[in-house]
């Protein structure tokens, strides 16, 4: 049921950011007397801010009523993925090109974690530059978890 829920808050998610030019990460609904839905929406070129965030949430929230997703109170709350959260789409890996990263990937059936900077992105790969002024191509396919590393410029 909640997997039905979830496909119906992402596809009107996905029509309300289609006149944007954001797009759609995750939709995520945690449990209790009040659903809790969290939408989290980027750009490719740049941050998203609050009152974007609060615009989207009035449109979203305007269509899951119409369409009675819910029969009861809801909360949602429309965000940017923020730093904590992982890369999930390969349109987040653009506008983090320079920026340290954890990477996690699969290599002939095992699961290797590194740490360097991301330097190129493509259709297929991603190029992390390493301390030791080598790089390492890792293919898309291969990623398992890449988490943005903070740092104060």
């Amino acid at each position: 049921m909640q997997n039905e829920v979830t496909n119906k808050i992402s596809e009107l998610a996905e029509s309300v950011l289609s006149t944007t030019d954001f797009f759609l990460v995750d939709v995520e609904i945690k449990g209790g007397n009040t659903p809790e839905i969290w939408v989290s929406i980027d750009a490719e070129d740049r941050g998203v801010n609050m009152d974007e965030c609060a615009e989207v949430s009035n449109e979203l929230s305007f269509l899951m009523d119409a369409h009675d997703v819910f029969s009861g109170k809801y909360r949602i709350n429309v965000s940017s993925p923020g730093l904590s959260r992982p890369l999930v789409d390969r349109r987040q890996y653009p506008k983090n090109v320079g920026r340290k990263a954890k990477f996690k990937f699969k290599n002939d059936g095992e699961y290797i974690k590194i740490e360097g900077t991301l330097k190129e992105v493509d259709n297929d790969h991603v190029v992390v530059g390493m301390d030791d002024e080598s790089t390492k191509k890792i293919l898309f396919d291969d990623l398992v978890e890449t988490k943005i590393i903070p740092s104060l410029k």
